[in-house]
């Protein structure tokens, strides 16, 4: 089966754009756009509306998407199983992950990956404790990099369990200290990272009986970042982000501690394609050495 014509109306929708869509599947704009004019005089109705904010789908290729999404991930299991059974030479794995593991433990496993299996691609997407379980129920990814508390109906392995710490200017008041209460922190305008509906420090003020004073609520940490390095307010982070951090900030543990659990959540077994299996399992052998 020619999944081409499939594959692309996942792409135009992931990206949004023809335009975007035809230069990640190196297609020229033209040939994209016959491509799904051809899908759709095959199926008998449009499939995709373009407007000056992008392109979308209609209510008939929002009812068909799911299946198209079968569709693909089957076409792709099939061709995966054939590469298992010649050496795993080709095949793609699909990762949901949060900054701070893209940016610190990734690199060095998917080089290690690669050096035994140079055929093989990966696709990345970055997102939150609740986008990375739907973009798993929905197959857009394989499997992904969780809180397990914050995730369910999804099969998860604990990896490990990180520290996370307060993080505000080399000037605050709280930098003398050694380790910092939880209750000195809630007096402070506090920067959220947004995590989608599960977010560890919250958890463990709301465990000490205290609130934290939110001023901000920002998707990014390196955004964070940048406003406690202005002085807009104070944060709690992972210790390995902040391991990349580019500013001159005070960073301490916090009384009590706040830690953040790590586990890998996928959906099936039997629908897990062997190349991420294979990676998944080099990412438990390596656990150990992973900050």
């Amino acid at each position: 089966m020619d999944t081409r014509k499939y594959e692309a109306v996942l792409k135009i929708v992931e990206r949004g754009t023809f335009a975007k869509a035809a230069e990640d599947l190196q297609y020229t704009q033209s040939a994209l756009s016959q491509m799904i004019a051809s899908l759709e005089v095959e199926l008998g109705f449009k499939l995709i509306e373009r407007s000056r904010t992008g392109s979308h789908l209609t209510l008939e290729g929002k009812a068909l998407l799911p299946f198209i999404e079968q569709t693909v991930n089957a076409e792709r299991a099939l061709q995966e199983k054939a590469a298992e059974i010649n050496g795993l030479e080709t095949g793609v794995i699909r990762i949901g992950t949060i900054a701070s593991i893209s940016g610190h433990w990734l690199p060095t496993l998917i080089r290690e990956f690669e050096e035994e299996h140079p055929g093989v691609r990966f696709v990345i997407h970055q997102g939150d404790y609740s986008l990375i379980p739907d973009w798993i129920n929905s197959g857009l990814i394989d499997f992904g990099f969780v809180n397990p508390k914050a995730v369910s109906g999804l099969r998860t392995r604990m990896l490990k369990s990180g520290s996370m710490s307060a993080v505000f200017p080399r000037n605050h008041r709280l930098a003398a200290l050694e380790e910092v209460p939880l209750e000195e922190l809630a007096r402070e305008p506090f920067i959220l990272l947004e995590e989608g509906g599960y977010y560890e420090p919250l958890e463990a003020f709301a465990s000490c009986g205290h609130s934290p004073h939110v001023k901000y609520t920002i998707h990014d940490d390196y955004s964070i970042m940048a406003m406690v390095d202005e002085g807009l307010g104070i944060t709690i982070l992972a210790d390995l982000i902040m391991k990349s951090c580019p500013y001159d900030l005070a960073v301490r543990p916090t009384s009590p501690r706040v830690t953040r659990d790590i586990a890998l959540a996928w959906k099936d077994d039997a629908r897990l394609p062997i190349a991420a299996k294979r990676f998944m399992e080099l990412i438990e052998e390596r656990v150990s050495e992973l900050l």
